[in-house]
């Protein structure tokens, strides 16, 4: 069985349902991604992936969708 990796980014610009879908129809185009957990009303972004996802490929999925995010150490 996989390990499941989980990774936490800070999305701006985001401001309602619309936008968190946005986002995470983006991201569904990552075939590695098993789960997409985003808040607008916080900014928090967490996936979990079957294989670790690079951040490049997350940042780029977000910004396609109109937002900016940047990884959480």
């Amino acid at each position: 069985m996989a390990c499941m990796a989980t990774t936490e980014y800070q999305v701006t610009g985001m401001s309602c349902g619309h936008c968190e879908a946005s986002v995470r129809e983006e991201l569904s185009k990552i075939g590695t991604i098993q789960q997409i957990a985003v808040s607008a009303k916080t900014g928090k972004l967490v996936i979990t992936s079957s294989e670790p996802v690079a951040d490049a490929d997350v940042v780029a999925a977000v910004d396609e969708a109109g937002y900016q995010a940047v990884r959480v150490a």
